[in-house]
């Protein structure tokens, strides 16, 4: 991933063309038939060692297919950009799910423009390193005073396409994205005043690590673990556990310390203390004391703050986390258990107002760590995600097939009919048995089995990551139903349905 900041000029040009999404915002989004143009681009423009321990991790792009659904409004232009070329079957299956819009009609309003490379560079460099490529997506683009880029996360390359195609980006400056680090949110959380577990951040080495360890578990003498995390890792990936348990007293606990770095457990199965230490070096990192808690959850909370600088809660989910600590996100279940999902809702709010004030703008979320006490839940800020995440397309994907809202003051999602619905969904429905499955097989099973969407039920399956099926035997899952338990019913019946079909 590139980095470093860009030119004055540079960077006066680029906000000149930021200038233009306010007002293009207030005459194009709230009318659904006006014509618009929306260049997505799925590019995990992140770090590269840590995105390589994700299994079938160029397919992840195939997430923000979500997004061909905006073609449900008559006169929108979509122009999805991919690594390599998407299988017709998959944009087939998307396109059919379009609730009132005959598929050929959409059809003819989406470009897909592929670079033709699996390498592991972003799909942002790939694009950038393109001339022909750029030439497309400007030809593809009927109205550039009507068209904007959305992407998964926006770095300096997000920046520079923007530049080179001279469209403005719904999402959040690059500059900015140090407070989305890990180091960052942990500062944001106090500055809006709510809870965050004890820790210390902007940690540049090893050394740095071993003193903030010593001083943690100097405060806390009953502590069992603490959690050591790069500034920026995503998804669990970059963070590993350090064991207190025969740790000595007195003078001699850094000296034990820092000779135990080297044990550190890792979320990534691939990680190790080499490539990690290397990781910190570059990127720099945080401790935190291990939450324990005999009931404890990972809820999370969405926003988006809109060009005009508007804040709107979208969403709430508990997370579905697995890895050794389980600290890696598998899946998320929505809305967040009601018992909590407004305290997290306003608390997180605080937080983006906080954003909205710095000027972030577009989608970001706020993880949680949650455990019952006797007098309640108590809720600790961990994380504040500046981009798309695992709950951004499934979400995007409920919205889309049912044409529904969110409740903000329930923390519902509500059909048109005013019924709310459920999902449970995953990214990581993963078998070896299913590997050698194609897209075509896995649309015939889900036929026979009635697994699909209805759009009479607003009720069912739709399926993402589908590339990764043959290959990787991994794909992604989501459940809508009329209540949690339907929800859940449908994810336990797809598995039974897969296992079933490759054994």
């Amino acid at each position: 991933m590139a980095d470093g900041k860009p030119g004055q000029a540079e960077d006066t040009t680029f906000r000149e063309i930021q200038v233009r999404l306010a007002p293009m915002y207030r005459d194009v989004f709230f009318d659904e038939n006006a014509p618009r143009t929306v260049v997505v681009v799925p590019s995990l423009s992140l770090d590269p060692d840590v995105l390589a321990r994700i299994t079938g991790v160029h397919h992840y792009e195939e997430r923000l297919l979500c997004l061909l659904l905006l073609l449900r409004l008559p006169r929108t232009q979509v122009i999805f950009l991919s690594s390599k070329p998407i299988p017709e079957e998959i944009i087939d299956y998307y396109l059919h799910m379009l609730p009132g819009i005959p598929g050929q009609h959409a059809k003819d309003r989406l470009t897909l423009i592929s670079c033709h490379d699996g390498s592991h560079t972003p799909l942002t460099q790939k694009v950038l390193n393109r001339p022909r490529v750029l030439d497309r997506i400007r030809e593809a683009i009927p109205d550039i005073s009507r068209a904007h880029m959305t992407c998964f996360n926006v770095s300096v390359l997000e920046r520079k396409l923007a530049l080179a195609l001279g469209l403005p980006i719904y999402g959040c400056d690059p500059d900015l994205l140090p407070i989305g680090s890990k180091t960052g949110s942990r500062q944001v959380f106090r500055e809006a005043g709510i809870d965050l577990p004890d820790g210390a951040e902007n940690l540049r080495d090893a050394t740095d690590v071993a003193d903030a360890l010593t001083q943690l578990k100097t405060r806390h003498d009953s502590l069992r673990r603490a959690v050591v995390k790069l500034n920026e890792g995503f998804s669990g990936e970059g963070n590993a556990v350090f064991d207190f348990r025969d740790a000595p007293n007195g003078s001699g606990l850094r000296a034990w310390v820092k000779g135990q770095l080297s044990k550190l457990v890792f979320e990534s199965a691939d990680m190790d203390w080499e490539l990690f230490q290397n990781k910190l070096i570059d990127m720099g990192g945080i401790v935190e004391e291990f939450v324990e808690g005999a009931d404890k959850r990972s809820p999370s909370a969405q926003y988006r703050v809109d060009p005009l600088g508007e804040v709107q809660p979208i969403s709430t989910h508990d997370q579905v986390l697995g890895g050794p600590s389980g600290q890696i996100f598998l899946g998320c279940k929505f809305p967040a258990d009601e018992s909590y999902r407004l305290d997290i809702q306003d608390s997180g709010m605080r937080v983006a107002r906080l954003l909205s004030d710095k000027g972030v703008r577009g989608r970001f979320g706020i993880d949680f760590i949650s455990v019952r006490q006797p007098t309640g839940w108590r809720h600790l800020a961990i994380e504040v995600n500046l981009r798309k995440g695992g709950t951004t397309h499934t979400f995007d994907m409920l919205h889309f097939l049912t044409d529904g809202t969110y409740d903000a003051e329930r923390g519902l999602f509500l059909t048109q009919q005013s019924q709310p619905r459920f999902y449970y969904a995953s990214d990581n429905l993963e078998d070896a048995a299913y590997k050698g499955l194609t897209p075509t097989d896995l649309i015939d099973i889900a036929a026979m089995h009635r697994l699909h969407f209805h759009q009479t039920t607003q009720e069912g399956v739709a399926f993402h990551l589908i590339g990764a099926l043959s290959e990787f035997g991994k794909l992604g899952v989501l459940c809508v139903g009329a209540t949690t338990d339907r929800a859940e019913d449908f994810y336990r019946r797809t598995v039974e349905v897969l296992d079933r079909e490759t054994r």
